[in-house]
């Protein structure tokens, strides 16, 4: 037998002993390697390979590594070669820290300072494992056998290694071996540096590597490292994600954080927002649970009980030239924990949410309007509206977090663009065991809209029309997921759960906060602004639920100095937050031309109430549990200190129907760009609101197309025609841009709406059809 050896520093606090990870290997490299803890005396300290480190990085926070020590160095048995992986999972504190990333990445500095400040042995493939085996440097290696072979060769060896509780630095080129890879991820969790590409070539450039490969005439090394990017997403557990310039000593800083974060799922749990903390269940559910519930079981909505992660603004500038799915991606894995969600599956989701369903390659692109106004394109999706940007991914959420053996019925309320959306969405999922029910105001959506919305229910999913508003709706729906007798009765009865994918439900909201984020990100991208300048946000408000994905997007880091939300005549989140006065008693639904906006019960201003009160769950239920009861319960008035807090977040206005369309038409006259209603009215408050000091992002939340009639009355164009088709094509040789939504001329050219149940006003008829739904959908359970 021969032995290469690697010293390592036993404890960050230890200056006396140290530990040495030796690596055994039989003469023909092929054997299965060990790791062993041998202490060594002071006299080896000098051999110890690692570089000098401040103070700072001797004493490292005992809070964060007390939560990461407990991984300590054990015997790993010899076992012969073996073909096959190993289906044993080792005990968490036996578990590897394996650093995976580019060549040039730092993982071998990276991880000799974490192996440091864990007292842990460190491991360096290329050093420590290869070389050892082949007796002969890694580049002699390549060389002399080729690219292809090079890579079966160093797969090998490492399917025949074997280490535990160490930090091993594996090499560029380990993750495009897949078996290699398997086995190694059963060791330990996968840490991905991600490191900015510019920084790796200048590291590359100094270094004069010649063991990389790939890297041969006609190759450049840009190629090289783009190819490469996508084993690193497949195989990573967790990402680091680094800014330019950043150090190895904070890079080791942030790994220890992510590993920390990997092992504690707990520590990311969600809460009620009428939450008091005292109730045994408080703070104790995951996402996968919230993504199921929808509504917390005291009436309240679900929020992250730790708040949203804050990304700084060097990781935020690596956003700046991803496409969409990246950034999303990346954004969702800082708010989803991997023990719900993998980090491989969520990256397969969201390519496939934001993918060729979209019109446009940018998913949601921003675009200049007028002065310093840009506008926001979120209705490339299939439905043509905003709500897609959501609903292309939280259903793939829903699956993927659907527990066995349940039937789930999905509950919508709709305005008119959320129906559609959820019945796209679903279908696209293909979520076993689910059924979707949605129920919209019959008098209350564009005939688009409806017609979108009754041409996709088939199957297992279906859409109602009832002859109420649309607060009436999601009233009812909220009162069925809180009485027990009858959620009780569809799991007894028939195995069944209700949840929802109305905006209450945390996983409807959470991909809203992406789309805010990436408009920010186009803004740097075009020059527009430097990172860390200002913009302000006006959104078409509601339900207020896009407008608080705004304001957690400026929680995470985004540089949003106001969110405007804006109203039409149905101004009830505008006067709230005028007055601190909440009232809808009296307030007749007046229907309107932008009827996505046509709510008086507003949700999600139960989660903006929580926010700005610091989480105070008590004073969020003593406001908000009145108002799904009878009318003479439904009004509250805020703090004048609270309020306050409120107008520094956000302002509000509103606008008329006259001002709605005269925005439409003064745009469309100055640029012969088309603007839907909702849109318009974002227009309208901004122009009203905002100073023009800096940049304002209009959210464009629907295509023209969705609202012919008063685009028409708009543009004040005669010979109307008669059918929907015809009213976007002329629409269309109108407008300038934005371009014909081809999925909705599909949808209209299509074969006439199907025929759709109808109901009264009356909540028992709702529950009715809830459970004539359950029935037709699944098995009753005997």
């Amino acid at each position: 037998m021969r032995t290469a050896a690697v010293s390592v520093c036993h404890s960050a606090t230890c200056r006396t002993k140290t530990n040495r990870a030796v690596l055994k290997l039989s003469s023909t490299g092929n054997a299965a390697l060990r790791v062993e803890c041998v202490t060594r005396s002071q006299s080896d300290r000098s051999r110890t390979p690692l570089t000098s480190y401040t103070e700072q990085s001797q004493v490292p926070s005992m809070g964060l590594l007390d939560a990461l020590r407990a991984a300590t160095c054990r015997l790993s048995p010899l076992s012969a070669p073996r073909s096959g992986l190993s289906t044993k999972a080792s005990p968490p504190g036996d578990r590897n820290i394996l650093l995976m990333g580019a060549p040039g990445a730092g993982k071998t500095t990276v991880g000799r300072i974490v192996a440091h400040r864990l007292g842990l042995p460190a491991v360096d493939v290329d050093d420590d494992v290869l070389e050892a085996a082949w007796k002969m440097p890694v580049a002699a290696k390549l060389a002399a056998v080729g690219g292809e072979r090079f890579l079966e060769e160093e797969g090998r060896a490492l399917c025949n290694f074997s280490a535990s509780g160490c930090v091993v630095s594996l090499t560029g080129s380990n993750p495009l071996h897949a078996a290699a890879m398997r086995r190694l991820k059963e060791s330990g969790v996968v840490v991905y540096l991600d490191v900015d590409g510019e920084d790796v070539m200048r590291r590359l450039a100094g270094m004069k590597v010649n063991r990389i490969v790939g890297q041969e005439a006609g190759v450049s090394m840009r190629d090289i490292l783009r190819y490469r990017r996508q084993f690193y997403e497949k195989w990573l557990d967790v990402r680091v994600l680094c800014g330019a310039g950043v150090t190895a000593e904070e890079v080791a800083e942030k790994v220890l954080k992510a590993v920390a974060r990997y092992r504690d799922p707990a520590a990311e749990t969600f809460a009620s927002t009428r939450s008091d903390g005292a109730a045994p269940s408080d703070g104790r559910k995951r996402f996968s649970d919230v993504v199921i519930e929808g509504l917390a079981a005291d009436g309240g909505l679900y929020v992250p009980k730790r708040g949203f992660p804050k990304m700084d603004a060097s990781e935020w500038r690596r956003l700046v030239d991803m496409s969409y799915p990246e950034r999303a991606l990346v954004l969702l894995e800082q708010c989803i924990h991997p023990s719900d969600v993998s980090a491989p599956e969520l990256r397969k989701m969201t390519f496939e949410a934001y993918g060729s369903n979209f019109s446009s390659e940018a998913v949601a692109p921003v675009k200049h309007l007028v002065g310093n106004q840009y506008v926001q394109e979120l209705f490339h999706g299939p439905t043509a509206s905003f709500k897609d940007l959501a609903l292309q991914l939280m259903p793939r959420l829903f699956a993927h977090c659907l527990p066995p053996m349940c039937n789930y019925l999905v509950l919508v309320a709709t305005s008119g663009d959320t129906g559609s959306a959820v019945l796209s969405g679903f279908g696209a999922a293909a979520a076993l065991r689910t059924a979707v029910l949605v129920f919209f105001p019959e008098e209350g959506v564009s005939e688009t809209q409806k017609h979108q919305m009754t041409s996709r229910a088939e199957g297992n999913a279906r859409a109602v029309g009832v002859l109420a508003d649309f607060d009436f709706c999601q009233r009812s729906i909220k009162r069925m997921f809180g009485e027990s007798g009858l959620t009780g009765h569809l799991a007894a009865e028939y195995g069944t759960v209700l949840s929802t994918a109305n905006s209450i439900n945390w996983a409807r909201l959470l991909p809203q906060v992406v789309f805010h984020s990436s408009a920010y990100l186009d803004l740097c991208r075009d020059g527009v602004v430097r990172f860390g300048d200002p913009i302000d946000v006006c959104i078409p408000t509601g339900n207020f639920g896009n407008a608080m994905s705004a304001v957690y997007a400026k929680q995470m880091g985004v540089p949003i100095r106001k969110v405007i939300c804006a109203s039409n005549h149905n101004r009830v989140v505008a006067d709230f937050l005028a007055t601190g006065e909440y009232d809808p008693r009296g307030r007749p639904l007046v229907p309107s031309c932008s009827p996505a906006i046509d709510i008086l019960t507003s949700s999600n201003l139960e989660r903006f109430v929580h926010h700005v009160s610091g989480g105070d769950g008590a004073l969020v239920k003593a406001l908000f549990a009145g108002l799904d009861g009878g009318r003479r319960r439904r009004r509250f008035r805020v703090s004048r200190a609270l309020l306050g807090r409120m107008q520094r977040e956000v302002a509000a206005g509103w606008c008329s129907e006259a001002d709605c369309l005269a925005a439409m038409r003064g745009v469309h006259a100055q640029t012969g760009y088309l603007m839907d209603p909702h849109t318009a009215a974002a227009k309208a408050v901004a122009d009203g609101l905002q100073d023009g000091s800096c940049p304002a992002v209009l959210c464009a939340t629907a295509h023209y197309g969705k609202f012919a009639p008063a685009a028409f009355q708009a543009l004040r164009l005669r010979d109307v025609p008669e059918d929907p088709a015809g009213q976007l094509r002329r629409l269309g040789s109108t407008a300038s841009a934005p371009e014909m939504h081809g999925g909705l001329m599909r949808c209209l050219e299509a074969t006439g709406r199907r025929p759709h149940a109808v109901r009264r006003a009356d909540y028992g008829v709702l529950v009715e059809e809830v459970e004539s739904m359950i029935q037709d959908s699944f098995l009753k359970v005997v």
